[in-house]
């Protein structure tokens, strides 16, 4: 009988060491809970959109690594809060494709950088920077730029006035000279939709038709006979109506060569340079230039009024 103290006892220190323990578990849990929440608290509602503290630090390390700048956190949550109602406005406005131009961007980012579309995510991973936070950007500037340039058309057209006297005013006009060059556009065709790997997967077949390409005649000859390829009719592009960095390309190509390969929306496209002479005065570089100037300034002025207006109209909760 003297013995049952002694089972009561250790049978109460049992008991005790169990509540405990699950006390322990739950504080454990709960420690584990508010580290999550800390990441995950709002910061701010855009007309209902919440932006967290993950947000803004995801944000900020995206801008130090593709910026190299430190931006402050009010910086950071400026440009989320922009974001924000940039990408609503697909609430409204219909944009076709939009989840395939931000992968068609994603691929060209990458194939500027010399990396494969995985190495490039890869190279995100270890700066701590998720695929979605650049994505995210990517497809708020895709959907601004067609709105704004659809919203205000008509002031994104420059009569050939206004676009020679700009280019006399230019202490360099002189010094411009163009090239009109021939090409034959060669789309290896990806369709709508297609996951990235078989982008990349034609793009290498592109690169393998530049390997073998030994010439306009016998070149075109051999891109007909491959799978899902469209050679289209030539065309005359003179350096005045090509984009800057299409225009160093076909620079540092030899006639009767391909230029390296770009993701569009319709799959890999690669030219076959047929042929170049110097262009005429009036297809001068200079003139795409200066139209491209005085277009990025009409797109700042209306992309400040426009969000400032977009601003003005919605309801932004800081908490």
């Amino acid at each position: 009988m003297r013995k049952q103290p002694n089972l009561l006892r250790k049978s109460a220190c049992l008991r005790m060491g169990r509540h405990l323990f699950a006390a322990a578990t739950l504080m454990l849990a709960a420690l584990a809970g508010m580290t999550g929440e800390a990441g995950a608290q709002v910061v701010t509602l855009v007309n209902g959109d919440p932006i967290t503290n993950f947000d803004i630090e995801q944000r900020t390390r995206l801008i130090q690594i593709s910026a190299h700048k430190n931006a402050s956190r009010q910086e950071v949550l400026d440009e989320l809060i922009d974001e924000k109602l940039k990408i609503q406005l697909l609430r409204r406005f219909a944009i076709e494709s939009i989840d395939a131009d931000v992968e068609n961007a994603l691929t060209n980012m990458a194939r500027r950088a010399r990396l494969t579309s995985q190495q490039f995510l890869d190279q995100l991973a270890r700066a701590n920077v998720l695929p979605g936070t650049l994505k995210s950007r990517i497809k708020a500037d895709i959907v601004w730029s067609q709105i704004i340039r659809g919203k205000y058309q008509s002031s994104f057209q420059f009569s050939d006035r206004d676009i020679m006297a700009k280019l006399e005013s230019r202490a360099d006009a002189t010094k411009i000279s163009g090239t009109d060059y021939t090409l034959r556009p060669i789309l290896f065709i990806v369709p709508s939709g297609s996951p990235p790997a078989m982008v990349a997967a034609r793009a290498k077949e592109a690169e393998a038709l530049r390997a073998r390409f030994s010439g306009c005649q016998e070149g075109i000859l051999l891109a007909r006979t491959l799978r899902d390829v469209a050679v289209r009719a030539p065309v005359t592009r003179s350096t005045a109506d090509l984009p800057p960095q299409l225009r160093d390309v076909l620079e540092k190509t030899e006639i009767g060569k391909l230029s390296t390969p770009e993701v569009t929306a319709q799959g890999v496209e690669i030219y076959a340079l047929c042929g170049k002479k110097p262009s005429t005065a009036e297809n001068a570089p200079g003139r795409r230039e200066v139209r491209e100037e005085m277009a990025s300034a009409q797109f700042q002025a209306h992309s400040k009024r426009y969000l400032k207006e977009l601003r003005s109209q919605a309801m932004i909760e800081h908490r």
